[in-house]
């Protein structure tokens, strides 16, 4: 499912158009991302939790010369399932 299909899906659900249903989807993914921006979790109970956790720097290898070659440290979007997904699926 992509985002197309989920806001057909959504806009099908709530009986809302799916201009609406964009619009919907749109807020709930900005509001994430600025929440994670700021460096808070986002749980939604049932779902799961969105968090951001920290990747130290570390030294890989070139895959085609052997290389060694050094990997920035970054943050990274961690996502937990929550009890009921995880059930389901």
């Amino acid at each position: 499912m992509n985002k197309g299909d989920l806001i057909d899906q959504m806009a099908a659900d709530s009986g809302v158009s799916k201009t609406q249903a964009t619009e919907a989807l749109n807020s709930l993914l900005t509001s994430i991302r600025k929440t994670l921006k700021k460096g808070d979790k986002v749980t939604l109970v049932g779902f799961g939790t969105f968090s951001i956790t920290k990747r130290a720097a570390r030294v890989g290898r070139n895959p085609q010369t052997g290389e060694a070659i050094k990997i920035k440290a970054k943050k990274i979007v961690k996502f937990k399932a929550g009890k009921e997904l995880a059930e389901f699926v």
